[in-house]
């Protein structure tokens, strides 16, 4: 039957009836032989028709489901190039999400609502997604307003990579007192009693960030796939369909990547996924490189599960750190030795490589390592590698990767640190963090991607208007027009770029027949909508392989049903993912502004409260000056 009502469509029995039928929709192909369309039709999970109405309906049958996109915008999937999207699975339904929150008032309302729900031994953990510019207050939560959110109940909130905010209950639970020793890179801020206040600073290293949240309880069993299989759907929510994972820091192989290998093999994976291999481990990283090349292969697996190459470390000297509100790291001065070796094991076996690199000073020192390579034949040779970030990388190196036959994965971490870049680089600087359209101007691969889940969001339509408006989360305009994209081609770098990362650029990132079913139908026609609209813009239909993995609004139910939420206390069970606050709505701009100047006004309440010039807990607004 089909899915909604369609008149003048009539099933014909045929014997390649389509399994899928999306009609009357604004289709954008992403295929320059056909780039608009208004049908889709789909067999086998790949794509066998597009065009128009009449094109398709030769191909419904019997059992054929069609839906009715209602003149909507329809678009590839999206596919994010640098997603920590198997960390985050496993650890989504025990985080409470900020991604979107308006107000600290409002964050610090949750927090306080989820401790009281936590059982003892939990920890309540705000890990990443959002920025103190994105508040109305532009602060952090302190101390004080945690300990009186959660005076039992561990809490920890980490801000970027930059800090992490813990209350009492967290200090005793991570076992920080005054013997307690600064970590390398980090530093526990002290009272002047030598006691820790519950402020953990990067200095520059995260590591202090990360160690600590990785001493609070974690997920076990079946409640890993769930957790998963609820982080996907919430991906698919906003048209995601495919995503690179980059690997990161506590993200051991295999172990840690059993649960996405056991949801492939069951046919659970509403995501594909390609991933890479990470060495976790300081002095160890050649051995593990080898061993990984001795017992797997890039592109082993299959169209949703597949590997990538390794990175984005390949050995841990190499790695810069990307703390803004801390001058650049300097690396050790004889790092490339070991980085070489690295290197040269991967591209002598074939295995492509992605490399965390921030600042144009790494990347220098890494490009005359791979020149002294190319000098043997092994650059370029075939294999896919890329740099990641690259907020300051200079023309020169750029020149120099293009030679090499190397791409760039391009993040909106300043969508959330822009703040702090411009604060420490100056306007110059950030107006060229990164420098994308020089990047595209040389003809490199550039993929886009959000470096979700500890930093930014994994919503792809804040990165999608951070590449077209240079706009920071709180309205602060870096990268001139000179700098930006336009939506075409911010679409194109979060379809087709990420496949070609893959080697997929054949059956991914475009919708053409022979292609994957990839494809997402939205809330708001991206092509048009106003520009401060495009953040928040969701999917209201995701389809991936041709199975509908998210419906929403008049197609609510269409989706595959996911188990419940477990543990039950979960913040997600209660709160859900991203805070959206308004589906596409042309006034979310003012209803922003709206919400800013109530929480000014709260403030300034309690500013007179505390100094008498208000009565305490009035529930009107109190201003002497209109007193008769």
């Amino acid at each position: 039957m089909s899915a909604m009502p369609v008149g003048g469509l009539v099933p014909r029995a045929t014997d390649d009836a389509a399994e899928l039928v999306v009609r009357n929709a604004k289709v954008h192909t992403g295929d320059p032989n056909r780039p608009q369309a208004e049908a889709i039709a789909v067999r086998g999970g790949v794509i066998t028709v597009v065009g128009g109405d009449r094109d398709v309906a030769p191909h419904i049958g019997a059992a054929t489901k069609v839906v009715d996109a209602l003149g909507r915008r329809v678009i590839p999937g999206l596919n994010d190039a640098h997603l920590h999207v198997i960390r985050g699975g496993l650890n989504y339904v025990l985080e409470l999400r900020w991604d979107g929150v308006r107000s600290l008032r409002q964050g610090l309302e949750m927090l306080r609502e989820q401790a009281a729900r936590t059982p003892k031994g939990q920890w309540v953990r705000v890990v990443g997604g959002w920025s103190a510019e994105q508040f109305a207050e532009r602060r952090l939560p302190t101390v004080a307003e945690l300990n009186a959110a959660a005076p039992d109940t561990p809490v920890f909130v980490l801000h970027l990579y930059q800090s992490a905010v813990l209350n009492r209950a967290a200090l005793k639970a991570a076992g920080y007192g005054r013997d307690t020793p600064d970590p390398k890179g980090g530093q526990i801020v002290r009272g002047r009693d030598g006691e820790p206040t519950g402020m953990l600073l990067a200095a520059p290293s995260a590591l202090i960030l990360y160690s600590t949240l990785a001493k609070a309880p974690v997920l076990q069993g079946e409640d890993m796939k769930t957790s998963t299989r609820h982080f996907l759907r919430e991906l698919n929510r906003f048209g995601l369909t495919s995503a690179i994972d980059a690997a990161g820091g506590f993200q051991n192989f295999p172990e840690n990547y059993s649960t996405v290998i056991e949801l492939a093999k069951a046919g659970q994976l509403s995501l594909r996924i390609a991933y890479h291999l990470f060495p976790q481990t300081a002095g160890q990283e050649i051995a593990d490189l080898t061993r990984w090349i001795e017992i797997a292969r890039p592109e082993d697996g299959d169209e949703w599960l597949r590997l990538n190459g390794a990175g984005e470390n390949l050995t841990w000297a190499a790695a810069d750190f990307e703390n803004f509100a801390q001058p650049r790291p300097e690396l050790g001065p004889d790092y490339e030795a070991d980085f070489e070796k690295a290197v040269r094991l991967l591209m002598e076996n074939g295995w492509g490589f992605r490399l965390h690199a921030t600042y144009d000073h790494t990347i220098r020192r890494d490009l005359e390592v791979f020149e002294k390579l190319a000098a043997e034949g092994l650059f370029p040779a075939g294999n896919r590698w890329l740099f990641d970030h690259a907020e300051t990388v200079s023309p020169d190196s750029l020149d120099r990767v293009a030679a090499l036959g190397g791409a760039m994965s391009v993040q909106n971490r300043l969508s959330f640190q822009g703040e702090a870049f411009l604060r420490r680089y100056g306007p110059g600087a950030a107006a060229d963090a990164p420098p994308i359209r020089a990047m595209l101007d040389r003809g490199l691969t550039v993929a886009a991607g959000t470096d979700a889940t500890r930093v930014s969001t994994y919503n792809p339509w804040v990165a999608l208007h951070w590449l077209i408006s240079g706009r920071t989360v709180g309205d602060l305009a870096l990268r001139p027009w000179t700098n930006q994209v336009d939506r075409q081609t911010a679409l194109e770098m979060f379809t087709r770029a990420g496949a070609q990362l893959t080697g997929e650029d054949d059956v991914k990132g475009v919708l053409r027949p022979g292609c994957y079913a990839d494809l997402a139908v939205l809330s708001e026609d991206y092509f048009t909508a106003p520009e401060p609209v495009i953040p928040h813009i969701e999917s209201l239909l995701t389809v991936t392989g041709g199975r509908i993995v998210y419906a929403a609004a008049e197609y609510e139910g269409l989706d595959e049903e996911l188990p419940p939420i477990s543990p039950a206390w979960s913040p997600v069970a209660h709160f859900g993912g991203y805070q959206a606050s308004g589906r596409g709505l042309a006034g979310a701009r003012q209803a922003q502004a709206l919400g800013e100047a109530v929480a000014e006004s709260e403030r300034h309440r309690e500013w007179r409260v505390r100094r008498g010039l208000a009565p305490a807990g009035a529930d009107t607004p109190f201003d002497p000056c209109f007193v008769l």
